[in-house]
């Protein structure tokens, strides 16, 4: 009787251990999926940004009314927004503190959704001839500028005094 009880207590020690173990390795599994997962949905990104380049570059062309564009560059890594956006980065003639940008890419509809230019970029972008009427906008927007910056924008801008 003794060697019975001692014998059921081992098998079960020996059962617990193995179910244990399955419940480890399992969890283990399916944590390394949703790494695997995650990596994919970032691949799948990177992909759709490298296809969705020349969308980009035209809508960056489409807006540079003054020919400004010599270059576009754009970063490697993209981010997806907790909203499921692609969000591309990327940076103007060489310049990527001064004339960068960010254009959000919707996968679903494969189409390019709002870009954000930084201000000196926007600027560049600026149809000044909308401000026929109101040439002091233009004027107060120089007169912020240092000589070397107003000198460089009406160069940049194709534009003169």
């Amino acid at each position: 009787m003794k060697n019975t009880i001692k014998l059921v207590s081992v098998l079960i020690v020996i059962i617990l251990l193995s179910v244990t173990s399955l419940i480890v390795q399992h969890n283990q599994q399916s944590q390394s999926n949703d790494v695997v997962k995650e990596k994919s949905d970032q691949e799948k990104a990177e992909e759709f940004a490298e296809k969705m380049k020349p969308k980009v570059e035209e809508r960056l062309h489409k807006r540079d009314i003054h020919n400004f564009i010599k270059t576009i560059t754009f970063e490697k890594r993209v981010n997806i927004d907790p909203m499921g956006y692609i969000i591309m980065r990327g940076y103007i003639n060489g310049e990527p503190d001064k004339y960068d940008f960010s254009a959000s890419l919707e996968y679903r509809s494969k189409e390019v959704g709002s870009m954000s230019f930084a201000p000196d970029l926007s600027y560049r972008f600026k149809d000044w001839n909308k401000y026929k009427n109101e040439p002091e906008i233009k004027e107060n927007y120089l007169n912020r500028l240092s000589e070397k910056e107003r000198e460089q924008y009406l160069k940049d801008i194709g534009g003169k005094e």
